[in-house]
Protein backbone atom coordinates (compact mmCIF):
# COMPACT_ATOMS: atom_id res chain seq x y z
CA UNK A 1 0.00 0.00 0.00
CA UNK A 2 1.07 3.95 -0.93
CA UNK A 3 2.10 5.76 2.42
CA UNK A 4 -0.22 8.02 3.12
CA UNK A 5 1.28 12.13 2.49
CA UNK A 6 2.48 14.31 4.95
CA UNK A 7 2.30 18.06 4.43
CA UNK A 8 5.52 20.11 4.40
CA UNK A 9 4.95 24.03 4.16
CA UNK A 10 8.09 25.27 2.30
CA UNK A 11 9.16 28.75 0.05
CA UNK A 12 5.37 29.57 0.14
CA UNK A 13 4.14 26.12 -1.21
CA UNK A 14 2.26 23.42 0.40
CA UNK A 15 4.11 19.84 -0.29
CA UNK A 16 3.02 16.72 -0.02
CA UNK A 17 5.74 14.54 1.21
CA UNK A 18 5.34 10.29 1.18
CA UNK A 19 7.65 8.51 2.97
CA UNK A 20 8.86 4.65 4.49
CA UNK A 21 11.17 3.29 6.46
CA UNK A 22 14.34 4.73 8.58
CA UNK A 23 18.00 5.38 8.37
CA UNK A 24 20.45 7.57 5.64
CA UNK A 25 17.84 9.79 3.59
CA UNK A 26 16.74 8.90 0.01
CA UNK A 27 14.81 11.48 -1.54
CA UNK A 28 13.01 10.63 -5.30
CA UNK A 29 12.07 13.20 -7.71
CA UNK A 30 9.15 12.58 -10.09
CA UNK A 31 9.10 13.61 -13.81
CA UNK A 32 6.02 14.54 -16.44
CA UNK A 33 3.41 13.13 -16.28
CA UNK A 34 4.30 11.70 -13.18
CA UNK A 35 3.90 12.03 -9.40
CA UNK A 36 5.36 10.60 -5.93
CA UNK A 37 3.57 7.36 -6.76
CA UNK A 38 5.91 6.67 -9.69
CA UNK A 39 8.23 5.34 -6.78
CA UNK A 40 5.94 3.06 -5.59
CA UNK A 41 7.93 -0.11 -6.35
CA UNK A 42 11.28 1.79 -5.00
CA UNK A 43 9.93 3.08 -1.31
CA UNK A 44 9.10 -0.27 -0.13
CA UNK A 45 12.88 -2.03 -1.64
CA UNK A 46 14.53 1.15 -0.31
CA UNK A 47 13.05 0.98 3.43
CA UNK A 48 13.31 -2.77 3.37
CA UNK A 49 17.41 -2.06 2.55
CA UNK A 50 17.78 0.11 5.72
CA UNK A 51 16.90 3.65 4.03
CA UNK A 52 14.39 6.21 4.64
CA UNK A 53 12.92 6.93 1.45
CA UNK A 54 10.55 10.45 0.91
CA UNK A 55 8.89 10.99 -2.48
CA UNK A 56 7.32 14.36 -3.00
CA UNK A 57 4.71 15.58 -5.45
CA UNK A 58 6.64 18.18 -6.73
CA UNK A 59 5.31 22.27 -7.32
CA UNK A 60 2.14 21.65 -9.82
CA UNK A 61 1.38 17.88 -9.42
CA UNK A 62 -0.66 16.31 -7.31
CA UNK A 63 -1.55 17.77 -3.55
CA UNK A 64 1.01 19.94 -3.63
CA UNK A 65 0.71 23.90 -4.14
CA UNK A 66 -0.53 24.44 -8.01
CA UNK A 67 1.00 27.69 -9.11
CA UNK A 68 -0.54 29.84 -11.87
CA UNK A 69 2.63 31.98 -12.91
CA UNK A 70 5.13 30.60 -15.37
CA UNK A 71 7.82 32.13 -13.62
CA UNK A 72 7.00 30.02 -10.52
CA UNK A 73 8.49 27.02 -12.04
CA UNK A 74 11.99 28.23 -12.40
CA UNK A 75 14.73 26.07 -11.63
CA UNK A 76 15.84 28.26 -8.52
CA UNK A 77 12.05 28.10 -7.10
CA UNK A 78 12.10 24.11 -7.67
CA UNK A 79 15.72 23.87 -6.12
CA UNK A 80 14.02 26.19 -3.21
CA UNK A 81 11.31 23.56 -2.76
CA UNK A 82 13.78 20.90 -2.65
CA UNK A 83 16.03 22.82 0.11
CA UNK A 84 13.26 23.37 1.76
CA UNK A 85 12.34 20.27 1.73
CA UNK A 86 15.28 19.26 3.60
CA UNK A 87 15.39 21.72 5.77
CA UNK A 88 11.79 20.55 7.12
CA UNK A 89 12.98 17.43 7.08
CA UNK A 90 15.73 18.66 9.25
CA UNK A 91 18.26 17.13 6.94
CA UNK A 92 22.13 19.28 6.00
CA UNK A 93 21.97 16.94 2.58
CA UNK A 94 20.41 13.77 1.01
CA UNK A 95 21.17 11.06 -1.34
CA UNK A 96 19.11 12.29 -4.65
CA UNK A 97 17.15 9.73 -7.10
CA UNK A 98 15.51 12.00 -10.29
CA UNK A 99 13.85 10.85 -13.28
CA UNK A 100 12.77 12.53 -16.07
CA UNK A 101 12.33 16.42 -14.83
CA UNK A 102 13.48 15.00 -11.45
CA UNK A 103 16.61 14.31 -13.20
CA UNK A 104 17.08 17.35 -14.97
CA UNK A 105 15.90 19.68 -12.01
CA UNK A 106 18.96 17.32 -9.92
CA UNK A 107 21.25 18.51 -12.58
CA UNK A 108 21.01 21.55 -12.31
CA UNK A 109 20.90 21.27 -8.31
CA UNK A 110 24.17 19.88 -8.23
CA UNK A 111 25.58 22.60 -10.25
CA UNK A 112 24.09 25.40 -8.09
CA UNK A 113 23.52 23.77 -4.90
CA UNK A 114 25.45 21.29 -4.67
CA UNK A 115 26.07 20.90 -0.73
CA UNK A 116 23.01 19.80 -0.51
CA UNK A 117 23.33 16.22 -2.28
CA UNK A 118 25.08 13.53 -0.72
CA UNK A 119 25.11 10.74 -3.80
CA UNK A 120 23.08 11.12 -7.50
CA UNK A 121 21.13 8.62 -9.00
CA UNK A 122 19.51 9.59 -12.24
CA UNK A 123 17.23 7.79 -14.19
CA UNK A 124 17.07 7.86 -18.23
CA UNK A 125 18.11 11.66 -18.41
CA UNK A 126 21.66 12.61 -18.87
CA UNK A 127 23.70 15.25 -17.90
CA UNK A 128 24.07 17.54 -21.32
CA UNK A 129 26.15 19.84 -21.89
CA UNK A 130 24.72 23.34 -21.89
CA UNK A 131 24.49 24.72 -25.63
CA UNK A 132 25.77 27.91 -27.10
CA UNK A 133 22.02 28.86 -28.90
CA UNK A 134 19.04 28.77 -26.93
CA UNK A 135 17.76 25.48 -26.98
CA UNK A 136 13.64 26.01 -27.66
CA UNK A 137 15.12 27.64 -30.92
CA UNK A 138 16.93 24.30 -31.27
CA UNK A 139 14.21 22.73 -31.05
CA UNK A 140 11.94 24.14 -32.99
CA UNK A 141 14.50 24.50 -35.62
CA UNK A 142 15.47 20.67 -35.54
CA UNK A 143 12.06 19.79 -34.71
CA UNK A 144 9.27 21.42 -35.65
CA UNK A 145 5.88 23.18 -33.81
CA UNK A 146 4.95 20.11 -33.38
CA UNK A 147 7.52 18.68 -31.01
CA UNK A 148 5.89 18.43 -27.46
CA UNK A 149 8.27 20.63 -25.53
CA UNK A 150 7.94 23.44 -28.52
CA UNK A 151 4.21 23.14 -28.44
CA UNK A 152 4.24 23.20 -24.46
CA UNK A 153 5.82 27.23 -25.28
CA UNK A 154 3.41 28.10 -28.00
CA UNK A 155 -0.24 28.01 -26.44
CA UNK A 156 -1.94 25.84 -23.98
CA UNK A 157 -3.30 23.71 -26.37
CA UNK A 158 -1.58 21.04 -24.36
CA UNK A 159 -2.87 21.73 -21.20
CA UNK A 160 -6.71 22.34 -22.24
CA UNK A 161 -6.80 19.24 -23.83
CA UNK A 162 -4.90 16.68 -21.18
CA UNK A 163 -7.03 18.00 -18.47
CA UNK A 164 -9.80 17.27 -20.41
CA UNK A 165 -9.70 13.62 -20.88
CA UNK A 166 -7.03 12.46 -18.16
CA UNK A 167 -7.51 8.81 -17.90
CA UNK A 168 -7.10 8.22 -21.44
CA UNK A 169 -4.05 10.58 -21.39
CA UNK A 170 -2.21 9.01 -18.60
CA UNK A 171 -3.22 5.58 -20.06
CA UNK A 172 -1.84 6.26 -23.38
CA UNK A 173 1.44 8.00 -22.73
CA UNK A 174 2.44 5.46 -19.63
CA UNK A 175 3.21 2.72 -21.99
CA UNK A 176 5.93 0.57 -22.74
CA UNK A 177 6.63 1.02 -26.53
CA UNK A 178 6.77 -1.78 -29.01
CA UNK A 179 9.97 -0.20 -30.87
CA UNK A 180 13.16 -0.50 -29.97
CA UNK A 181 15.92 2.09 -30.59
CA UNK A 182 17.42 0.84 -34.10
CA UNK A 183 14.28 0.89 -35.28
CA UNK A 184 13.17 4.33 -34.09
CA UNK A 185 16.51 5.67 -36.07
CA UNK A 186 15.64 3.87 -39.11
CA UNK A 187 11.96 6.12 -39.06
CA UNK A 188 11.18 8.51 -41.17
CA UNK A 189 11.96 11.79 -39.45
CA UNK A 190 8.76 13.40 -39.19
CA UNK A 191 7.82 10.03 -37.59
CA UNK A 192 10.42 10.47 -35.09
CA UNK A 193 8.57 13.88 -34.03
CA UNK A 194 7.58 12.74 -30.33
CA UNK A 195 4.11 14.89 -30.44
CA UNK A 196 2.10 14.13 -26.89
CA UNK A 197 -0.85 15.50 -28.57
CA UNK A 198 -0.88 13.08 -31.50
CA UNK A 199 -0.61 10.44 -28.66
CA UNK A 200 -3.56 11.82 -26.99
CA UNK A 201 -5.60 11.76 -29.91
CA UNK A 202 -4.79 8.12 -31.37
CA UNK A 203 -7.68 6.24 -31.55
CA UNK A 204 -5.72 2.58 -30.41
CA UNK A 205 -2.58 3.29 -27.93
CA UNK A 206 0.48 1.92 -28.59
CA UNK A 207 2.65 -1.00 -26.47
CA UNK A 208 1.69 -2.42 -23.20
CA UNK A 209 0.36 -0.82 -20.21
CA UNK A 210 2.23 -0.50 -17.28
CA UNK A 211 -0.57 1.08 -14.92
CA UNK A 212 -3.31 -1.35 -13.85
CA UNK A 213 -6.67 -0.53 -13.30
CA UNK A 214 -6.22 0.93 -9.46
CA UNK A 215 -2.77 2.11 -10.51
CA UNK A 216 -4.55 4.21 -13.72
CA UNK A 217 -7.28 5.53 -10.84
CA UNK A 218 -4.72 7.44 -8.75
CA UNK A 219 -2.46 8.87 -11.79
CA UNK A 220 -6.12 10.34 -12.91
CA UNK A 221 -7.16 11.26 -9.49
CA UNK A 222 -3.87 13.19 -8.89
CA UNK A 223 -4.09 14.65 -12.09
CA UNK A 224 -7.78 16.04 -12.29
CA UNK A 225 -6.87 17.58 -9.18
CA UNK A 226 -4.12 19.44 -10.01
CA UNK A 227 -4.29 19.44 -14.18
CA UNK A 228 -1.49 20.06 -15.96
CA UNK A 229 -0.66 23.74 -16.37
CA UNK A 230 1.74 23.54 -13.50
CA UNK A 231 3.53 20.69 -14.92
CA UNK A 232 3.84 22.00 -18.28
CA UNK A 233 5.00 25.09 -16.77
CA UNK A 234 8.03 23.61 -16.05
CA UNK A 235 8.83 23.31 -19.16
CA UNK A 236 8.22 26.64 -20.07
CA UNK A 237 10.89 27.96 -18.00
CA UNK A 238 13.29 26.28 -20.44
CA UNK A 239 14.88 29.10 -21.95
CA UNK A 240 14.83 30.92 -18.73
CA UNK A 241 17.11 27.77 -16.81
CA UNK A 242 19.25 28.06 -19.93
CA UNK A 243 20.12 31.80 -19.20
CA UNK A 244 20.45 31.29 -15.08
CA UNK A 245 23.34 28.78 -15.82
CA UNK A 246 25.34 31.03 -18.41
CA UNK A 247 28.66 31.02 -16.99
CA UNK A 248 28.03 28.24 -14.38
CA UNK A 249 30.99 25.39 -14.42
CA UNK A 250 28.86 22.26 -15.48
CA UNK A 251 31.37 19.72 -13.79
CA UNK A 252 29.73 17.54 -11.18
CA UNK A 253 31.70 16.14 -8.48
CA UNK A 254 28.92 14.18 -6.64
CA UNK A 255 29.19 10.72 -6.95
CA UNK A 256 26.83 9.62 -9.64
CA UNK A 257 24.99 6.14 -10.65
CA UNK A 258 23.70 6.93 -14.27
CA UNK A 259 20.42 4.34 -14.91
CA UNK A 260 20.33 4.27 -18.81
CA UNK A 261 17.03 2.71 -20.84
CA UNK A 262 18.75 1.20 -24.38
CA UNK A 263 15.56 1.76 -26.02
CA UNK A 264 14.43 5.57 -24.63
CA UNK A 265 13.58 7.17 -27.47
CA UNK A 266 14.05 10.99 -26.17
CA UNK A 267 17.97 9.86 -25.39
CA UNK A 268 20.58 8.40 -27.98
CA UNK A 269 23.61 6.86 -27.25
CA UNK A 270 25.84 10.38 -28.12
CA UNK A 271 23.78 12.17 -25.62
CA UNK A 272 25.30 9.81 -22.66
CA UNK A 273 28.71 9.80 -24.20
CA UNK A 274 28.55 13.71 -23.92
CA UNK A 275 28.25 13.38 -20.44
CA UNK A 276 30.98 11.43 -18.98
CA UNK A 277 33.55 13.94 -19.61
CA UNK A 278 31.44 16.30 -16.71
CA UNK A 279 30.68 14.27 -14.19
CA UNK A 280 34.10 13.16 -12.03
CA UNK A 281 32.61 9.79 -10.68
CA UNK A 282 29.95 8.29 -12.73
CA UNK A 283 28.97 5.16 -13.41
CA UNK A 284 26.35 3.46 -15.85
CA UNK A 285 24.38 0.58 -15.77
CA UNK A 286 22.61 0.23 -19.48
CA UNK A 287 18.91 -1.74 -19.10
CA UNK A 288 18.08 -3.35 -22.14
CA UNK A 289 14.75 -3.92 -23.22
CA UNK A 290 13.18 -0.41 -20.97
CA UNK A 291 11.96 2.37 -22.84
CA UNK A 292 11.45 5.77 -20.79
CA UNK A 293 9.23 5.05 -17.62
CA UNK A 294 12.41 2.82 -15.85
CA UNK A 295 10.97 2.65 -12.34
CA UNK A 296 7.85 1.38 -13.64
CA UNK A 297 8.68 -0.73 -16.43
CA UNK A 298 12.26 -2.69 -14.81
CA UNK A 299 11.37 -1.70 -11.25
CA UNK A 300 12.93 -5.27 -9.85
CA UNK A 301 16.28 -4.61 -12.16
CA UNK A 302 16.25 -0.76 -10.80
CA UNK A 303 15.85 -1.29 -7.47
CA UNK A 304 18.96 -3.99 -7.22
CA UNK A 305 20.40 -1.55 -9.34
CA UNK A 306 19.94 1.84 -6.91
CA UNK A 307 20.71 -0.25 -3.44
CA UNK A 308 23.17 -2.42 -4.58
CA UNK A 309 24.98 1.02 -5.52
CA UNK A 310 23.86 2.81 -2.13
CA UNK A 311 24.95 0.04 -0.11
CA UNK A 312 28.70 -0.43 -1.83
CA UNK A 313 29.22 3.13 -2.06
CA UNK A 314 27.99 3.46 1.89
Amino acid sequence: MFPRPAFVSTNGIDMAVYEAGSGPAVILLHGFPEIAFSWRHQLPALARAGFRAIAPDMRGYGRTTVSANVEDYCADNLIDDVCGLLDALELERAIFVGHDWGALLLWQMAMLRPARIEKLVILNIPHLPRSAEDPIALMRARFGDDYYIVNFQDSDEADVAFAGDVRSFIGKVMRRLPITREKFEAMPPQYRVVSLLRTLRSPKPSGSRLLDDAELDYYTDAFERSGFRGAIHWYRNWTRNWLRLEGVSQRIDIPTLFIGAVDDVLIAPHHIEAMKPLVSDLTIHMLEDCGHWSQQEKPAEVNRLIVDWLVQRR
